[in-house]
């Protein structure tokens, strides 16, 4: 096999796993925004508090967390992601019909902890593979497409019209059964097309590159990824309570319909995608760090807008223009990790990441805001969410450059991001 053909081989290979890639990550943040967007139907069945519905989103986080870490570590040390992939996909599938069964707080609260559990391997296994098959110029496009845009599309744009259209249609528990099909579909399409090892690009193909084994501790001991940990925690924080709480807050607060309500969320889904690509795309070209601090900045103002915009139209442009921080998720959960790490430590520390944030900030994070709000009303949710993007702006100022171009211009040496990889995990000076 010569050269060209390996590479076109590998780029062709490289986009079929990202079109996979991208229906799959995006069906599994569709699956989990349900609770936020059938909440007001499920209330009028349970009429459950502010407090009980963040219990049930952290639920969910919790035992995704637990997940994340679990599939993501056992993936490392098994060097195999394919089937571990391919399992929670199936079965978080065929879990996702039981929220559908539930006949009261703890029934919901036990589904929504199971499609955690199905669920929470699928992040750190989708852009652990998608990394490895990357480009190193396309590694932040790429693992933004799935992480951020797939997301927007599936879980921001298509979840609030699917979900409240089925709910409004047929009811909210066949909201969840419907869920069943395209996620088998998706876990068939990957068994045919996901590859264990991507085929290298190189003149040598034969040649594998050796799996690094690093432990745990030495990965805890990266600068980077300590950061990455702690900013993770905040913007979960941050996600978390706005989407579990904006659409409460405008059918409550704000007094908007059901559908209005949809129309705003659905803003939220279109900046996702947007977003979700743009940010990690630029931070290839200036850089890691200004990229996710610049980005957070703004992303501070979209829990502000929701408590002091009060026009439909005008609340979902400004909502918008500021929902920037969910494509910073792939930046610091996937990329400034992924590259401060040797390869063979990718899915664990996509695991660990993502798993830190989810627990204390997905998991508690809800909670906190929903007791708050049933102490103070719904605008606590909303300045506890801006406060945790404000502290992410003075994390991500710590944070040490790790982008492969802006690597390269300071070191004359393309490979730097990667060979540093193996200075940083050794510790954190």
């Amino acid at each position: 096999m010569t050269t060209g053909e390996s590479s076109s081989q590998a780029r062709r290979y490289e986009r079929r796993l990202l079109v996979v890639l991208f229906l799959g990550v995006g069906f599994v943040l569709f699956d989990r925004q349900a609770l936020a967007f059938l909440a007001p139907y499920i209330n009028a069945d349970f009429g459950l508090s502010s407090t009980q519905l963040g219990l049930a989103a952290g639920a969910l986080s919790l035992t995704w967390a637990v997940s994340g870490i679990v599939m993501g570590m056992l993936s490392d040390r098994l060097g195999r992601r394919k089937p571990l992939l391919i399992t929670a996909v199936v079965l978080f599938s065929l879990i996702s019909a039981v929220s559908g069964l539930a006949s009261g707080f703890v029934a919901l609260l036990i589904a929504r902890a199971l499609m955690g559990a199905a669920e929470g391997g699928v992040i750190p296994l989708s852009q652990s593979l998608m990394f490895q098959a990357s480009r190193p110029k396309r590694r932040g496009l790429n693992t933004g497409l799935i992480g951020g845009a797939s997301a927007g599309l599936l879980g921001g744009i298509a979840a609030p019209f699917a979900f409240i259209w089925l709910a409004e249609s047929i009811g909210w528990r066949w909201s969840f059964f419907v869920t069943l099909l395209p996620g088998l579909v998706i876990a068939a399409a990957m068994t045919m097309i996901v590859r264990e090892r991507p085929l290298p690009p190189a003149a040598e193909p034969e040649k594998k590159p050796a799996a690094v084994k690093v432990p745990l501790r030495q990965i805890l001991g990266t600068r980077n990824v300590v950061l990455c940990i702690l900013i993770a925690v905040c913007y979960l924080t941050w996600f978390s309570t706005i989407v579990t709480f904006t659409p409460l807050y405008l059918l409550k607060v704000k007094g908007f319909s059901p559908g209005t309500m949809g129309t705003v969320m659905t803003c939220l889904g279109v900046a996702w995608m947007v977003w979700g690509v743009v940010t990690p795309a630029i931070s290839d070209r200036i850089g890691r760090k200004p990229a996710l601090a610049g980005f957070t900045v703004l992303a501070v103002c979209c829990p502000l807008a929701v408590m002091f915009v009060d026009n439909a139209w005008l609340l979902g442009a400004v909502m918008m223009l500021t929902y920037t921080g969910v494509g910073c998720f792939t930046l610091f959960m996937a990329v400034i990790p992924g590259e401060s790490v040797p390869p063979g430590a990718l899915a664990t520390v996509v695991g660990v990441t993502m798993g830190a944030g989810e627990l204390l900030g997905g998991a508690f994070g809800p909670v906190v805001a929903g007791w708050a709000s049933d102490r103070w009303g719904l605008q606590a949710a909303m300045v506890i969410a801006a406060v945790s993007a404000v502290i992410v702006v003075l994390l991500s100022l710590g944070l040490r450059e790790t982008a492969p171009r802006i690597l390269s211009r300071s070191t004359g040496n393309r490979p730097a991001a990667r060979a540093g990889a193996a200075e940083e995990v050794s510790g954190l000076g």
